[in-house]
């Protein structure tokens, strides 16, 4: 069997143990085996990329440009068979899963663009004589920890304004899907970049992952994953004065009004609930139904949730995948149990399928689960499930469904499906959410426009597009004697 080792300062380097990568459709398939680095390597990867930076952050933007397009083009070329490894590795269904290898590529190539248009301020000053500019430089070493959900595209929005702005990076990925990441990075590695400017080292958490975040010699730290780490990780660099960008998730509202067009409501709460296995953080998992078009709407996703068919990532006609590991399966079962505990009701769904149709083989699926009746302080509209379970609150009114909809610790998506312009302007405007959405999905957004949230499901600058120069940049102010 493969075995994928770092890559520290040029170099494939073996960890200290592996690690196998099993595909969670079915158990019996190891991918491979996937180095685990420890504190050691860690040091190594930062010294390498400490080492690189005085060069790198200085090279000419045209080399810069180059590289990060000759890495769009070629995750681009690969995408069905890159797609077809995430499938496997990850769970989500091939069809999604080229569809994110795409987006990493299209990432790198906007950021490529974005090496030929650094721009800056020439502005006079109060005292004659004198003139200021204004200029972006890059921060330094940057440590990035990824997740485990989008395990292409997240890297890939993390990494390419790092390079791009001049930045060394050493990167972590999650330790459930190394696969995409290794794989993204060897594609790096072949790309012209010098050796120390990019830095892969796999392994736990809360061993690579604390050593990045500690490191005296990282500037700044990029984490997306769940709150509590990323409470801890905003802590350790506070103290250490580290620049922080951190993801961490989200409880996010789907609301429904009265005058929605029912068979679209419908159709995008399904999507927005159910697919990717309900393992996005922009997913929605509270439904927000006013009173007279409830008991349609529920009547309406429970004949949609019928059509939709578990199975292998792989197979042609899968809409949804298995859930990405047997802990989080545990986690979402549990879920709905105490939901049931609550009071809420079981309308669909909320079970364990051994196997997918047809195949006999074992793998982590679970039926979508629509719970219903439920009120907005049980624990299940209060907590991130992070699974295909979904629950649905009525309410009487806009005005209630907007209060309920902001009542969350998060602030990540948000969406409305009304036919109403005065309601959907007055949501936008008032909805406590980074995105809103109207009339779509809340799961989905383009790569070349900021994302984040407020409250507890963001905290710093925002991600793509433009504004990640805000991360990984720093200002300076400059004055000259004319």
């Amino acid at each position: 069997m493969t075995t994928h080792n770092n890559l520290i300062n040029g170099s494939w380097t073996p960890g200290k143990t592996t690690s196998p990568n099993t595909n969670p459709s079915d158990l019996s398939d190891v991918i491979g085996q996937y180095a685990q680095g420890d504190a050691s390597d860690v040091d190594a990867a930062v010294a390498a990329a400490t080492a690189a930076f005085p060069a790198w952050s200085v090279s000419g933007i045209q080399a810069r440009h180059d590289a990060l397009d000759k890495i769009g083009n070629e995750i681009l070329a690969r995408k069905e068979e890159l797609g077809d490894l995430l499938a496997r590795e990850e769970g989500k269904t091939r069809p999604e899963a080229i569809g994110e290898v795409a987006r990493a590529g299209q990432i790198f190539k906007f950021f490529a663009g974005e090496c030929l248009r650094l721009a800056g301020e020439s502005l006079p000053s109060v005292r004659p004589g004198i003139g200021v500019e204004i200029t972006r430089e890059p921060i330094g070493v940057v440590g990035l920890i990824t997740p485990w959900n989008f395990p292409i595209a997240i890297p890939a929005w993390k990494i390419a304004p790092a390079l791009a702005f001049g930045n060394c990076v050493v990167i972590k990925p999650a330790d459930l899907v190394p696969g995409s990441a290794w794989a993204l990075a060897d594609i790096i590695h072949r790309s012209g970049i010098p050796a120390g400017v990019f830095n892969l080292v796999m392994g736990r958490g809360r061993i690579i992952g604390d050593a990045l975040v500690q490191h005296p010699d990282v500037a700044a730290i990029s984490f997306t994953g769940s709150v509590g780490v990323g409470r801890g990780i905003a802590e350790a660099c506070v103290k250490s004065g580290k620049k922080v960008q951190l993801e961490m998730g989200g409880k996010n509202p789907q609301v429904v009004l009265d005058d929605a067009d029912l068979a679209q409501a419908v159709e995008l709460s399904a999507q927005s609930c159910f697919y990717s296995t309900g393992q996005r953080c922009t997913a929605s998992s509270r439904l927000i139904v006013t009173d007279k078009i409830y008991p349609a709407f529920v009547q309406a996703l429970q004949a949609r949730m019928a059509k939709i068919k578990v199975g292998d990532a792989r197979a042609a006609g899968t809409d949804i995948g298995p859930v990405v590991s047997p802990a989080q399966l545990e986690q979402d079962l549990s879920y709905v149990e105490i939901a049931k505990a609550e009071g809420a009701v079981l309308a669909t769904g909320g079970s364990r399928i051994a196997c997918h149709t047809g195949s006999g083989k074992e793998g982590f699926f679970m039926q979508p689960a629509l719970l219903v009746d439920s009120t907005p302080q049980m624990r299940i509209n209060r907590e991130e499930v992070f699974g295909p379970v979904a629950s649905v609150i009525r309410v009487q009114d806009y005005e209630e469904a907007l209060a309920v909809a902001n009542d969350t610790a998060f602030g990540l998506s948000a969406g409305i499906a009304t036919t109403s312009l005065k309601y959907a302007s007055h949501f936008k405007r008032h909805a406590q959410a980074g995105m809103v959405m109207v009339n779509l999905p809340t799961a989905g957004v383009d790569y070349h426009v900021p994302f984040g949230g407020r409250k507890g499901s963001s905290y710093g600058p925002r991600e793509q597009g433009r504004y990640a120069q805000e991360f990984y940049t720093t200002v300076k102010t400059a004055y000259t004697l004319a």
